[in-house]
């Protein structure tokens, strides 16, 4: 007798979870926008939101320039991954989140996934904040799919050491889409989001030293080792 599987069976629950929150953010927008809900109040949610939970480069910069750190904004870079600017913005940000959650999810546990989805957007938010001078709002999963393009990033760079294979082929991903955005920023101009979505990759590869499973005392040995040399 077969049977039907879920095809989301196989997917860590808390990477369902996150997309499942993005995908209903963003339901809730379009059927306000639709006039399905929220009259003509509805309208403005979206704006209102991305007032409300983005992340504003100017308050980064005041915040940091005061050393004051009120929770009130803080909770925006936590918050802004959920917001996306359309049903376009949010579904590819969502899909690739999604397919490298899936293969780092198989591979860390899923405190990890969720440490590294969210450092990786903090990181990536608080840089791009300091930064980039011209910052307006970000909003988007975008810094912290990237992050799990980092961990991804990390579990193929320890395969290829194991293999004894060239290990800059892990960073052929990356190298690929940093390339896409420096063609896209020349022809339509930036807005320093691939700055965020850098320091998102660099924050998710760099934690998975510490957060994959045997990554601390793999560390441990490496720093050990480069000090009796």
């Amino acid at each position: 007798m077969m049977t039907t599987q879920s095809p989301v069976n196989d997917i860590s629950p808390v990477v369902v979870v996150l997309f499942a929150a993005m995908v209903g953010v963003e339901a809730i927008f379009a059927a306000a926008e639709a006039g399905l809900i929220g009259g003509r109040m509805g309208l403005g949610w979206r704006v209102s939101a991305v007032e409300d939970f983005g992340v504003i480069g100017s308050l980064v910069q005041l915040m940091w320039a005061r050393g004051e750190w009120p929770l009130e904004h803080l909770v925006r870079f936590v918050s802004y991954p959920f917001l996306h600017g359309n049903f376009t913005h949010m579904i590819f940000a969502a899909a690739i989140m999604l397919a490298l959650g899936k293969y780092v999810g198989d591979r860390f546990r899923w405190w990890a996934v969720l440490l590294v989805f969210f450092a990786a957007s903090i990181a990536g938010a608080v840089v791009w904040g300091l930064v980039w001078t011209e910052a307006g709002v970000l909003i988007g999963a975008y810094p912290a799919a990237y992050g799990l393009i980092g961990a991804f990033t990390y579990i193929l760079w320890l395969q290829l050491r194991g293999l004894g294979a060239p290990q800059l082929r892990a960073f052929q991903l990356i190298g690929f889409l940093m390339a896409v955005r420096l063609v896209l920023g020349l022809l339509f101009g930036s807005d320093g989001v691939w700055l965020a979505e850098f320091v998102g990759f660099a924050t998710g590869f760099g934690l998975s030293f510490i957060v994959s499973p045997g990554g601390f005392q793999r560390l441990r040995e490496a720093i050990r080792g480069a000090r009796q040399t």
